[in-house]
């Protein structure tokens, strides 16, 4: 077990937990889990994408992930970020349409803050963070836009949320995951201001985002594999 400090943001006194820190292999592990959980959802992520986009959203993930799988197969990381910027850079190279350059750009930002071969969970979200915001720039989106961005930004929320409050990871992922859900699900009474769905206007009230529905996903894969290890 390594030790991590949690100081409070008033100043007051630390909280002491115990946690095993985020290796290469939870990583690897956990993008693993991402390109499974694309795969079984690819048909559901297509038909949101039909809604109100281009109907190539599960397609485009799936080809990607499964391209990073292949890139990831005889690649020897030194860090942790090592496997987050080799995903993003694949997602990047081989993804289609907005999802490329988003997802490869959020994976990529969050690589290049990890630069160990471990990293704490407050690293984890300074990462997660690095990634937030790369997203934010690029897609020049807020939160209630209609985008992945509104199950980002909880979730991240959730998991520095949680870990301050001295949650073990186990914990903290899980309630990010579920803040992820929640916001993919609350995309559906929004109308969207960015992006293809952008064009409908009013119509695109009433559908549930699919970029927020892949992003609920590499929450809810991050949670599964963290609570396995």
């Amino acid at each position: 077990m390594t030790h991590y400090r949690h100081t409070g943001h008033d100043g007051g006194t630390a909280v002491r937990i115990e946690e095993d820190p985020v290796d290469i292999a939870m990583v690897s592990a956990w993008i693993r889990a991402i390109a499974a959980a694309v795969e079984e959802h690819r048909d559901q992520l297509t038909q949101l994408d039909a809604a109100i986009g281009d109907a190539d959203h599960g397609a485009n993930m799936s080809r990607g992930f499964t391209a990073v799988l292949a890139a990831l197969d005889d690649f020897q990381p030194s860090t942790v970020g090592d496997v987050l910027v080799k995903t993003g850079s694949t997602l990047m190279s081989t993804v289609g349409g907005a999802s490329g350059p988003l997802y490869g750009t959020a994976f990529r930002a969050a690589g290049k803050a990890l630069t160990g071969p471990t990293a704490s969970p407050q690293q984890l979200i300074a990462a997660l963070h690095a990634a937030t915001a790369a997203v934010t720039q690029l897609g020049a989106a807020t939160l209630g836009d209609k985008t992945m961005l509104d199950a980002l930004a909880p979730a991240v929320t959730a998991l520095e949320e949680a870990v301050f409050q001295g949650a073990d990871l186990a914990a903290a992922v899980a309630d990010a995951a579920k803040a992820a859900e929640d916001g993919a699900h609350s995309t559906i009474p929004l109308q969207a201001r960015k992006g293809r769905a952008s064009y409908l206007g009013p119509r695109s009230i009433g559908h549930q985002d699919p970029g927020a529905t892949s992003t609920a996903l590499i929450f809810t894969a991050l949670a599964g594999v963290v609570a396995t290890r």
